[in-house]
């Protein structure tokens, strides 16, 4: 036990290191290859302990042994390899003289041995630049954009305030090309997250889009990509189970961008020297000196302080941040800083809820830095600390609207996406669904969004109107949930009174029979409504010289074509035109005919029509053919068909003049819209005295607009 002891001793004095689980052999001989010492370039993977008395130790040194003298001990055998003074420095494994100052080509460092033991090194390598181990330096960095933070190639790190876009990086060393980054928000409004990269080739003017999900889109068209590269304008690019990657070589510089859905690592290498600009690179520009317009969405650069998460405690969040510092991450720790990455994760997830795999994100980053850059494998972190077995792209194969992120559900299960804070405040505060309805003439519609739909778990294909066959339809771009209703189908209900047309429709959950023993879906009952102000009425007068007339004609929300037309027969065929000659007392049919309005939810009825000798409907001579939509009970020549059956309408009557005088006779007719409730809108006329019963006349407009034609004798 006591020449144990002494090795423990003799080994903290050379190396600061004590050996632990260590025993001597039969021969007094210690494996120390698990813990070699290099002792002025001599490397030592064993040590020998001569069984002798304390007062008279001696050990020596074999082949690859070293014999360590704690004061002035002799050998046994032999003095090769005698250290008989351990005093000096160590640095990164290797031993310094005390009071020497050396270049050390494998760390590519001058090192400073002072007499006190401590050792300086002065790096030959700028920041950005690793040692190849031969003296010479290389360009060798990553940047990291995680979060709303970017930990750039000289290890500072930069917050994104808002949901613009940025340029990532752009090196002199490849004129033309640049990275793009372009931010938006998530649960809250103000946090920003990485939504999408984008490759920019100025010379041959195209764009790559990388984004969440594992979609690429080449300008606007999407790539579809797999583990083999695919060359697009020189770029190689494939996608594996980790996510997105990207390669650009120019300028004896390689270039690699690596996007998960959440993370993305530019990883530079090349000749020493360049000079890169962007968030990522080392120039002094400021963040608002990145941003780019062209890439940033109108408003973007607006600040929100949404109120703090009660759920998050910061202090719990430090520490779980603080385990880059802690086993088995120190492996990597004494390559590669790991304060950034801990600034990062802590300004992210102090503010923002720890969901979505963002507690891993940052372990991910900076695991896989450790990787390409100290060439260090970070051991079992992942079952550690409870993330992925394997590295895995967030979201992949997902992909959700511009309005829309990719994140867990809240009772677990496969994400989903979810609604962007700021596109869901506007419905949240009016505790709605989506768009106000969209009324026009012959139905209405309403677009929900189903991200809000499922923040209440609600699933929309369990949902109809009032007739359950009409079910929403998604967009598979936008993931707008559309009902569309009009009055013929789906169950719409139709109501009027004297001002306003009321179309109604409700949007429910199916019958909960349909769900089977148990349903998991909350009731949903949405009425929506359309209010049209009731058709005024329209006055049209022909001139009979004139075969027919067109008139266009709008009424309230109501656009349609009306068309006068004479015939000489019953059944419509024979038209007059301006050179028929009609005699006295023979009869003519006048056709009203309308184009454009659904005779599902409108008629036409002629409410009047009477003559005059004067251009004005109110002439000094006056004849009524049609009183409120029956025929003139004094005249029986009129006759009056289809009058408020549907868009069409037409009566007879025969030719006469006013007696006494010459010239033109104008014709008027006046029309109203009815809206179809059963057969309300026909006149009913009594065939005893031809008065119509009907209330057509309170819908009459006070003040009509009329057009006269006129015969002339």
């Amino acid at each position: 036990m006591f020449y144990c002891v002494l090795y423990l001793a003799a080994l903290i004095l050379v190396s600061g290191t004590a050996a632990t689980n260590q025993t001597f052999t039969s021969s007094g001989e210690m494996n120390i290859t698990s813990c070699p010492i290099t002792y002025y370039g001599q490397k030592y993977d064993k040590i020998y302990v001569s069984n002798i008395s304390p007062h008279d130790i001696v050990a020596d040194s074999q082949v690859n042994g070293l014999t360590v003298s704690k004061q002035k001990f002799q050998t046994a055998q032999t003095n090769k390899g005698v250290i008989t003074d351990v005093s000096g420095c160590r640095l990164s494994g290797v031993v310094y003289k005390t009071n020497t100052t050396v270049r050390d080509p494998k760390i590519c460092s001058t090192v400073t041995c002072d007499v006190s033991g401590v050792a300086t090194a002065v790096s030959d390598c700028g920041p950005m630049e690793h040692c190849q181990g031969n003296g010479s330096c290389i360009l060798n960095t990553m940047c990291t954009v995680t979060g709303s933070t970017v930990i750039d190639f000289i290890g500072r790190v930069h917050s994104v305030p808002d949901r613009c876009g940025y340029t990532l990086m752009r090196p002199l060393s490849i004129p033309g090309f640049q990275v793009l980054g372009v931010f938006q928000e998530r649960r809250r409004k103000d946090v920003s997250f990485l939504d999408r990269l984008i490759l920019q080739l100025d010379s041959a003017g195209v764009q790559i889009s990388l984004e969440q999900g594992g979609r690429v889109q080449l300008n606007d068209r999407e790539l579809t990509l797999n583990t083999t590269a695919q060359v697009v304008h020189d770029v190689e690019l494939y996608r594996d189970q980790t996510g997105l990657t990207a390669k650009i070589s120019a300028s004896n510089h390689t270039l690699s961008v690596h996007f998960d859905g959440n993370t993305a690592q530019i990883h530079m290498r090349g000749p020493r020297g360049a000079l890169v600009h962007g968030l990522c690179g080392n120039s002094s520009r400021s963040v608002s000196e990145e941003k780019i317009s062209k890439h940033s969405a109108t408003g973007c650069g607006i600040q929100y302080n949404d109120a703090a998460d009660s759920r998050i405690n910061c202090n719990a969040t430090t520490e779980w941040c603080n385990i880059l510092r802690q086993t088995p991450f120190t492996a990597c720790n004494k390559h590669i800083n790991p304060g950034p990455f801990v600034t990062a994760c802590t300004h992210t997830l102090c503010k923002y809820p720890a969901v979505d795999a963002l507690k891993c994100q940052f372990l991910e980053a900076y695991a896989r830095v450790c990787s390409h850059l100290g060439n260090v494998t970070v051991e079992s972190w992942r079952s550690k600390n409870r993330c992925s077995k394997v590295p895995q792209a967030y979201c992949q194969n997902r992909f959700c609207s511009a309005h829309e992120f990719c994140g867990e559900k809240r009772n677990g299960g496969e994400p989903r996406c979810h609604c962007r804070a700021i596109f869901a405040s506007k419905y949240r505060s009016t505790s709605t669904f989506g768009e106000p309805t969209v009324c026009s003439q012959k139905s209405a519609s309403v677009n929900l969004a189903n991200c809000l739909l499922e923040d209440k778990g609600i699933d929309y294909s369990v949902l109809h109107l009032n007739d359950p066959a009409c079910k929403g339809e998604m967009d598979s771009l936008t993931h707008m949930v559309t009902f569309n209703s009009n009055s013929h189908n789906c169950g719409a209900v139709l109501m009027a009174n004297e001002s306003k047309i009321i179309y109604k429709n409700t949007i429910m959950t199916r019958n909960s029979s349909l769900f089977g023993l148990i349903n998991r879906h909350d009731s949903v009952h949405i009425d929506f409504s359309c209010y049209y102000s009731q058709p005024d009425i329209k006055s049209l007068a022909i001139k009979l010289k004139d075969s027919s007339v067109n008139r266009q004609i709008t009424s309230g929300e109501w656009n349609y074509n009306l068309t006068m037309k004479l015939y000489t027969d019953f059944d419509r065929k024979v038209a007059i035109q301006s050179s028929t000659e009609i005699n006295l007392d023979q009869k003519i049919w006048v056709e009203l005919k309308t184009g454009g309005l659904d005779d599902t939810i409108v008629r036409v009825v002629t409410d009047s029509c009477w003559a005059t000798n004067q251009p004005s409907p109110s002439g000094s001579l006056r004849y009524d053919l049609i009183i409120k939509g029956c025929p003139n009970p004094a005249d029986e020549t009129v006759k009056v068909e289809g009058n408020g059956l549907g868009t069409s309408n037409y009566f007879s009557f025969n030719m006469f003049q006013f007696s006494g005088t010459t010239g033109d006779v104008y014709l008027h007719c006046r029309l109203v819209l009815c809206v179809r409730q059963g057969d309300t809108c026909a006149p009913r006329c009594s065939q005893a005295k031809r008065r119509r019963r009907s209330a057509m006349s309170k819908y009459e407009d006070e003040n009509p607009a009329f057009i006269t034609m006129a015969w002339t004798y």
